[in-house]
């Protein structure tokens, strides 16, 4: 069956809806975990033209906000598969298109199956899936199991 499980995660109510759903899969059939966010890079457009002279601080800035965003997210998730003794890894990448973030995670770490929230932090119609959902299954051949 599955060895290898990415899930993705946002942080969002149904993103963790969605870690859950994929912890207990992973438990059931005897799979590792590798859990993931996804932090948007620095925009250096998002600095005011006044602040210009202090974009090496608006940077720093940045990277810790997205350090301790995508930590505070990984370590609930590590916490959760340690108490459901699912083996689990973390990752943090900064990437701007995070559907390739997903896929590349996936295929570089050999996972066999990706689950992960019909739509995260964007909130959409509960009909309609997320664009970063839509994109992951739209440009990948591995498996994935989208959580509503």
């Amino acid at each position: 069956m599955y060895r290898h499980i990415l899930i993705p995660t946002d942080g969002s109510e149904l993103s963790r809806r969605a870690v859950q759903h994929g912890l207990s899969l992973a438990k059931a059939v005897g799979a590792k975990v590798t859990a993931l966010t996804v932090e948007g890079s620095f925009d250096v457009y998002t600095v005011p033209a006044s602040k210009v002279y202090e974009m090496s601080g608006a940077f720093a800035q940045h990277a810790e906000r997205a350090k301790a965003h995508a930590e505070k997210i990984l370590n609930g998730v590590a916490e959760a598969a340690r108490l459901a003794g699912v083996v689990c890894e973390t990752v943090q990448i900064e990437e701007d298109h995070p559907y390739e973030a997903i896929i590349d995670t996936a295929q570089q770490r050999g996972c066999d199956l990706i689950v992960m929230a019909s739509h995260g932090r964007g909130g959409i119609a509960a009909i309609v899936l997320g664009s970063v959902t839509t994109k992951v299954l739209t440009h990948t051949k591995i498996p994935v199991l989208v959580c509503h």
